[in-house]
């Protein structure tokens, strides 16, 4: 799904809040991380994740990868952290 700028714009005031619930280490995205990102995007839409010192890829990869396998939206990329965000058809929290 494609966000337009005012969508993010909207994503990323949302997110300004939001603790970080995902966080990425040494292993990098694996089948577990991927399967928590799924579960709590799911439970919320919205998620914020870091990358730890010692992850062997970037922040804009790790979000690519994860956009990529879960169908979601990246909406913001800074230093360490990302936002990605995926619609729950079934139960929508979120009203962009």
């Amino acid at each position: 799904m494609e966000l337009t700028t005012k969508q993010r714009a909207q994503l990323r005031a949302m997110a300004n809040t939001l603790p970080v619930v995902l966080y990425i280490g040494k292993d990098g995205v694996t089948e577990g991380t991927v399967k928590e990102a799924y579960d709590v995007l799911n439970a919320r839409e919205l998620i914020k994740c870091a990358m730890q010192q010692n992850a062997p890829l970037s922040a804009r990869e790790a979000s690519d990868i994860l956009c990529e396998r879960l169908g979601a939206s990246p909406v913001q990329v800074i230093g360490s952290k990302f936002v990605l965000y995926r619609k729950n058809d079934k139960h929508p929290k979120i009203e962009i």
